[in-house]
């Protein structure tokens, strides 16, 4: 089974994605910010389920540190073939006039930054033979903007033209990239809604589809969007929001 890495595997989306590619039996090395605890956890559970995993504290938008994650996880492992960027940073609703230069450099470096430097190490990694997936995790706000996500929707909306523009450069190796694009999902990005049934109440009243969606429900699809079965599909972005997206300029 090919070896995965795993950005911003210790919650959400990202740990629901390591835990799904182990479970189908591959090694997968996942990185963590600055929750240690929640990333040996991860790790714990997959090892007690017969699965391989490392956890590596990383700043995604470190050069070297994206460089020495990778090469623990190729000594671990072998070669790495598959890879999820999850990391990321939400936005914080600051309007433009009061952001600090320092919040929208934040933003873009874990959310942008940080995949162009693991998707880059991945593609050295593989050398001439390619053959590997990535699969990006955007928001629909990549091209759905919301009033203060200057920062976020601006690393987003650049994260979706990275995933064209290495689909297209990186085909003839074989290597395949993919986006998808949550909408509401109950990770802690969302812990608000998550402590505030209110909240939750009103959020998903929003969802055509009339619920919030699952980090499983994208894991799942990141892992067949990761498998053979994908095999001719590169250079997409799937959205996966309830329909949520669909329902700009409705109601007025």
């Amino acid at each position: 089974m090919h070896s995965a890495v795993v950005t911003g595997g210790e919650s959400g989306i990202g740990r629901a994605c390591a835990l799904a590619l182990a479970r189908a039996g591959h090694p997968v090395a996942l990185t963590y910010h600055t929750d240690e605890a929640a990333a040996a956890a991860v790790v714990a559970e997959i090892e007690q389920a017969g699965g391989r995993a490392l956890a590596c504290r990383t700043d995604v938008a470190d050069e070297a540190a994206v460089d020495a994650l990778f090469a623990e996880a190729e000594a671990a492992f072998g070669p790495v073939r598959l890879l999820v960027n999850s990391a990321g940073v939400n936005m914080r609703g600051t309007p433009i006039a009061e952001m600090p230069l320092k919040q929208f450099q934040g933003v873009l470096g874990a959310d942008l930054v940080g995949p162009f430097l693991t998707c880059r190490r991945f593609v050295r990694g593989l050398g001439a033979g390619g053959g590997g997936r990535i699969v990006n995790v955007s928001s629909i706000h990549e091209r759905a903007p919301r009033a203060g996500g200057a920062d976020y929707d601006s690393a987003k909306g650049g994260l979706a033209q990275l995933t064209a523009t290495l689909a297209l450069e990186l085909a003839p190796q074989r290597i395949a990239v993919n986006a998808v694009a949550p909408g509401m999902i109950l990770t802690p990005m969302n812990q608000s809604a998550l402590d505030d049934p209110t909240e939750l109440r009103r959020k998903e009243a929003a969802i055509p589809w009339g619920r919030a969606g699952t980090p499983e429900e994208v894991a799942g699809l990141i892992l067949f969007l990761l498998s053979p079965a994908a095999d001719y599909l590169t250079g997409a972005t799937v959205t996966i929001d309830g329909g949520l997206s669909l329902t700009v300029a409705q109601g007025a």
